[in-house]
């Protein structure tokens, strides 16, 4: 593969982490709202309106661009991007080849709030622990990478959800919230429609971890006791909280992924 071409399992193996390459849908409007998948992590830009295009993303990272078949939609916008001083590459057969090669797919109808062009916002209660900030990570990661979240009273997330026009989550009357003995990060899992293990597994921790069942995995008390921890270190700053419990959860799914394993001892082998 070129220099400007990436595969579709090469853009899943680099997701699910704060480097990772921001994913843009850029197949035309009629395409994309007659389809109700897309490639996890991805935002939706449209190609009629490409002026402005690479102004619209968050900085910083590389861009991998998709349309329906890798042709020249996502050629003429990552051209564009690269023009702009942005690293961008191609993946290649676009979601065709994704599909094909039976990675995990978002499900946007089951997730109204992201079917926007704009960044999705997401209110919730203040102090965040662990689905309050489980829950941002999988959205950031996985779903809208531009999303906000904003922490306020719990008498008034859903009312402020209301008020600009954000989606409230982790409490009682939200779209997002706990079902049962399942948390809020089950839920959202869920409606996402992705089907990665590492994440299914990942969420047993979490839900171990929030809903005092330590008994679910062997993980969960040690991101109890990080959760809580991370919360005493930021007070009353959650937005430093949440910023600490990003990095807690980038590497629980790296090692999920990548690491599990794996086993350390010490004195080391002869």
């Amino acid at each position: 593969m070129g220099k400007y071409v990436i595969s579709p399992e090469q853009s899943w193996a680099a997701m699910g982490g704060a480097a990772a390459p921001i994913l843009v849908d850029v197949r035309r409007r009629a395409v994309f709202d007659s389809d109700g998948d897309m490639v996890p992590g991805a935002v939706w830009r449209d190609p009629a309106r490409l002026d402005g295009f690479p102004g619209s993303l968050p900085a910083g990272r590389d861009v991998v661009v998709y349309c329906a078949h890798g042709h020249q939609l996502s050629q003429a916008a990552a051209g564009m991007l690269r023009a702009a001083g942005r690293e961008a590459r191609v993946m290649r057969g676009g979601i065709a080849a994704w599909r094909e090669a039976a990675l995990p797919t978002v499900d946007r109808k089951a997730l109204p709030m992201l079917d926007t062009a704009a960044p999705s916002r997401w209110v919730t209660r203040r102090r965040p622990k662990i689905d309050r900030i489980a829950c941002p990570w999988l959205i950031s990661r996985f779903l809208d990478p531009a999303a906000s979240f904003l922490f306020v009273e719990p008498d008034q997330v859903l009312a402020a959800a209301q008020e600009i026009g954000g989606t409230a989550f982790d409490i009682e009357g939200a779209p997002i919230s706990h079902d049962g003995e399942r948390c809020s990060f089950d839920t959202l899992l869920a409606r996402s429609g992705i089907a990665d293990p590492a994440l299914a597994a990942g969420a047993e921790i979490v839900r171990g971890a929030d809903t005092a069942q330590l008994e679910l995995a062997p993980e969960a008390p040690g991101l109890l006791a990080m959760s809580l921890g991370i919360s005493a270190l930021c007070g009353e700053d959650d937005h430093a909280a949440l910023a600490m419990g990003m990095v807690l959860y980038d590497a629980l799914y790296a090692w999920r992924r990548k690491a599990a394993d794996e086993t350390h001892n010490w004195p080391a082998a002869a």
